[in-house]
């Protein structure tokens, strides 16, 4: 995946700006089946937010790059307890984010 220009992650944290965060990571940390989940949501919205709860033995830094890496993904932003992640869809109808940089 081309890296994002610093125009391009201001314009993804504009656009997450009014998001929720749709996922948490709690206390059984990373595991494959929430990495799952963040693969689906991307390739649906482009854009997802997550977090991590005070009950987490992870670091958001460390969760954020591990789950980019596993599934192709880019980190737009970590402020916090939460992360922004974007990945371009495959499918041509679910790319109104990429349409917008």
């Amino acid at each position: 995946m081309t890296k994002l220009t610093k125009t391009q992650l201001k314009t993804l944290r504009k656009l997450s700006h009014k998001e929720k965060p749709i996922l948490q990571i709690g206390k059984q940390g990373l595991t494959d089946a929430f990495i799952d989940q963040i693969d689906s949501a991307l390739e649906k919205r482009e854009l997802v937010k997550f977090n991590i709860l005070q009950n987490s033995d992870e670091s958001i830094e460390k969760a954020a790059e591990d789950i980019a890496t596993q599934i192709n993904a880019q980190i737009v932003q970590t402020i916090g307890s939460t992360a922004i992640l974007y990945r371009q869809s495959t499918k041509e109808k679910n790319r109104k984010i990429t349409e917008q940089l």
